[in-house]
C-alpha cells in the first residue's frame, strides 16, 4: 500500500446542529490537515437538494481551498456535465487553473448527480441531460481548453490554453469505456457502487487507446474508509454515514446524524441488510483491519491509486481517520 498514492474525496458534510459555514471551514481544515500527511490529490463532489452536504458548487469551493493549499492537486469528484454549459465549465476551471497552475483536476460525471426537479432547475432546460448527449458535450469542453475545434466560434477565457487534468468518473461500465476510448485518466465510485468495480475497470483497460493524456491506463478507486482506534470505534463512527445513505434513498433529507442518534434509531431488518450491503468491500476499522481492506481492494482491483471518503459526524474523527490511515500505510509527509 506504500507504493500507491493516497487521495480524499470530501463531501462537506453538514452535521446535525451545525451550518453549511461550518461544513465549508471543515472541508477547508480537512484539506489542510491531509496535505500535511502527504495525500496526493484533494477531491470535493457536486451535490444539490441535499441538507447533508455542503459542496454544491465546487469550483468556487476549490477556489477557496486552493488559497488555503500549497501543494496537494484540488479537483472536482466531479463536476456533472448534464448541470452545466461545457463553456461555464471551462471558464470555471480555467480560471482555477490559471490561479493554481498544474494543481486542478478536473473531474467529469455524466449524470445530472440528483433529482429531475433539481436539474431542471439548474439548467432550466431538460435538453443535455440524456446520456446520450454527454460524449458530444464532453467533446466540446474539452475544445474550450485545447482550441482544437474550427467549428467553436466562442472562446473560453480563461479557459483556452489554461488546461486542467481531465478525468471521467463513473459507477457503471459506460464512462469507463468511453474513458478508456479517449484515453483519459478513470476514476470508479466503488464507495457506492462496489458490485460493478472490477467489470467497469476491465472495460476501461481493454478499450483503453493511447492518448495526448496518457500513454496507458490509470484508473483510481474511490472507496469509504473509516478508521479508529479499534474497529468497534470505528463502527460506531460509520453509524451516520450508513443512516445517511438510509435516509437518502428513502427520500429523507436530513442533515449527518449524530453517532448517538444512528445507534439508536429503529432499524427494520430491510434496513439493516440496506446498510449493511453498502459496506460491504469498504474499509472500516482498526488501522490492521483498514490497511488489509485497503489492501484487498488494491489488489482485486489493481488501482493505480485509491481515493478515501471518510463520512463521519465530528472533523475531529475524520481528521484522525486520515492521520491512522496515513501512519500504517506509510504515506510520507509533504
Amino acid at each position: 500500500m506504500n507504493e500507491i498514492p493516497l487521495s480524499v474525496l470530501d463531501l462537506a458534510p453538514v452535521e446535525a446542529g451545525t451550518t453549511a459555514g461550518d461544513a465549508l471551514r471543515n472541508t477547508t481544515e480537512l484539506a489542510r490537515r491531509t496535505e500535511a500527511l502527504g495525500y496526493h490529490r484533494f477531491w470535493v463532489a457536486e451535490h444539490h437538494n441535499m441538507p447533508a452536504i455542503a459542496s454544491s458548487s465546487p469550483a468556487v469551493l476549490l477556489a477557496h481551498l486552493g488559497s488555503a493549499t500549497s501543494q496537494i492537486r484540488l479537483g472536482s469528484g466531479g463536476v456533472m456535465l448534464p448541470n452545466h454549459a461545457p463553456l461555464v465549465v471551462a471558464e470555471q476551471f480555467g480560471t482555477l487553473e490559471a490561479l493554481h497552475p498544474g494543481r486542478i483536476d478536473l473531474g467529469i460525471g455524466r449524470a445530472p448527480g440528483t433529482d429531475q426537479l433539481t436539474a431542471f432547475a439548474l439548467r432550466r432546460t431538460m435538453a443535455g441531460l440524456s446520456a446520450e448527449a454527454f460524449p458530444e458535450e464532453l467533446a466540446d469542453l474539452i475544445s474550450y481548453f485545447t482550441g482544437e475545434d474550427p467549428a467553436q466560434r466562442t472562446t473560453a477565457t480563461p479557459g483556452r490554453g489554461d488546461l486542467p487534468a481531465v478525468w471521467l468518473l463513473g459507477s457503471s461500465g459506460f464512462s469507463a469505456q468511453l474513458a478508456g476510448t479517449l484515453g483519459l485518466p478513470f476514476s470508479f465510485a466503488h464507495h457506492f457502487s462496489a458490485h460493478n468495480t472490477e467489470p467497469a475497470l476491465e472495460l476501461y483497460r481493454a478499450h483503453f487507446r493511447p492518448s495526448r493524456w496518457l500513454s496507458e491506463p490509470y484508473a483510481m478507486v474511490a472507496v469509504n474508509a473509516i478508521c479508529a482506534e479499534t474497529d468497534e470505534r470505528a463502527e460506531w463512527l460509520a453509524g451516520p454515514s450508513g443512516l445517511g445513505f438510509l435516509n437518502l434513498r428513502s427520500g429523507r433529507l436530513e442533515p449527518l446524524s449524530t453517532p448517538e442518534d444512528a445507534a439508536a434509531y429503529p432499524y427494520s431488518d430491510a434496513e439493516r441488510e440496506f446498510v449493511a450491503a453498502r459496506r460491504e468491500g469498504q474499509a472500516i476499522g482498526s488501522p490492521e483491519t483498514v490497511l488489509r481492506q485497503l489492501g484487498d481492494l488494491r489488489d482485486r482491483t489493481a488501482a493505480d491509486e485509491l481515493m478515501l471518503t471518510t463520512l463521519v459526524y465530528d472533523l475531529e474523527d475524520r481528521a484522525r481517520s486520515f492521520e491512522l490511515i496515513a501512519e500504517v500505510t506509510g504515506l510520507k509527509p509533504h
